[in-house]
């Protein structure tokens, strides 16, 4: 593992004229493109960890996952990405590799936005592309309505507008997370080993943990960044995620700020709906975004067959309907 060092880089990826690139569908040479250097980008707090793919000496296309995954979610869709297009897989703050956020803070939908601006920051780029997955997803659609023209080009995967809960469900949930909070942070603080299993048992808690949207065989990739072996019992295992996502606080602003914020939004735009998923936002909020995105000559619409996680569990699916929408957006060959 390295630290992240800044180097300049050679060209923008995108802008906004079309380019017809034929895509050939076949995996990276894994001898080179497929493999990663696990990175680590200095943020206030620690750091974020990494999987970059490819080239840094050129702007990636950036991985966004969702909540309570890793940056594995994406490792069987990397290899199918355009061999000439650099990928960067983060894990968000409290998830997989990266640094928890400090004692006495909670974690809220904001701190994902900030989080894409430091690293734009940190990597001196005036403008991001981003490939999102569920809660960041929603996060990339809420970013680049508020900063339209520092986003270059978004996928998002399965979730495209927050949830919008009723106000007096918004009011009970952040007074029981409040109070769950002061909970979370005494076990914290208590410092003694959660809960431990065995490989196969904790692999199928996992499993039956996310409705078993993940594959049985898929799960590994996931829980590679997201367990530690005990240290009581060698032979055992526990989740070593921050407790505290649990108690994640989303996004809760009103049905006309998002509306807005899909009116403003100005870049490439694909969004990929999972047949085997439900919506995890309004229903009417979602349609009338969707309604206004699709108003766009840069907006992409498209549905495929499989459950939220289908990236993971059948990525040539993702990538087939990716790769040409990157190649249509191109500035051009590296």
């Amino acid at each position: 593992m390295s630290t992240f060092q800044l180097k300049p880089f050679k060209l923008e990826i995108f802008n906004f004229q079309e380019v017809e690139v034929p895509m050939p569908l076949k995996p990276r040479k894994r001898c080179s493109f497929a493999q990663h250097e696990e990175i680590q980008i200095p943020m206030p707090w620690g750091h974020l960890a990494g999987k970059w793919y490819g080239s840094q000496n050129i702007k990636p296309l950036v991985g966004l996952h969702g909540w309570q995954d890793n940056a594995g979610t994406f490792d069987t869709l990397a290899p199918y990405l355009p061999p000439d297009l650099p990928f960067l897989a983060i894990d968000i703050p409290g998830h997989g590799l990266s640094s928890w956020l400090p004692e006495g803070t909670l974690y809220h939908s904001i701190d994902l936005l900030i989080l894409i601006r430091l690293v734009m920051e940190e990597c001196k780029w005036d403008k991001i592309s981003l490939l999102g997955h569920s809660l960041s997803s929603t996060s990339a659609f809420v970013f680049a309505g508020l900063f339209p023209d520092k986003v270059d080009l978004i996928i998002g995967l399965d979730s495209l507008t927050p949830f919008i809960s009723p106000p007096a469900k918004i009011i009970h949930q952040t007074v029981e997370r409040l109070e769950h909070s002061l909970k979370i942070a005494k076990y914290l603080r208590d410092k003694s080993e959660p809960p431990v299993y065995e490989w196969d048992q904790l692999v199928q808690r996992f499993h039956e943990g996310v409705r078993k949207s993940i594959n049985l065989d898929a799960c590994k990739f996931i829980l590679e960044r997201n367990t530690k072996r005990s240290q009581r019992d060698p032979n055992k295992y526990y989740f070593a995620r921050d407790n505290r996502i649990k108690n994640w606080f989303f996004h809760s602003f009103p049905q006309s700020i998002y509306v807005q914020l899909a009116e403003r939004i100005k870049c490439p735009f694909l969004f990929i709906k999972s047949s085997q998923s439900g919506y995890f936002s309004d229903k009417k909020l979602y349609e009338e975004a969707l309604d206004i995105l699709k108003q766009k000559p840069t907006f992409q619409y498209s549905e495929v067959d499989g459950t939220h996680h289908v990236h993971l569990n059948e990525p040539k699916k993702i990538a087939s309907i990716v790769n040409p929408f990157i190649s249509k957006w191109k500035l051009g060959k590296f």
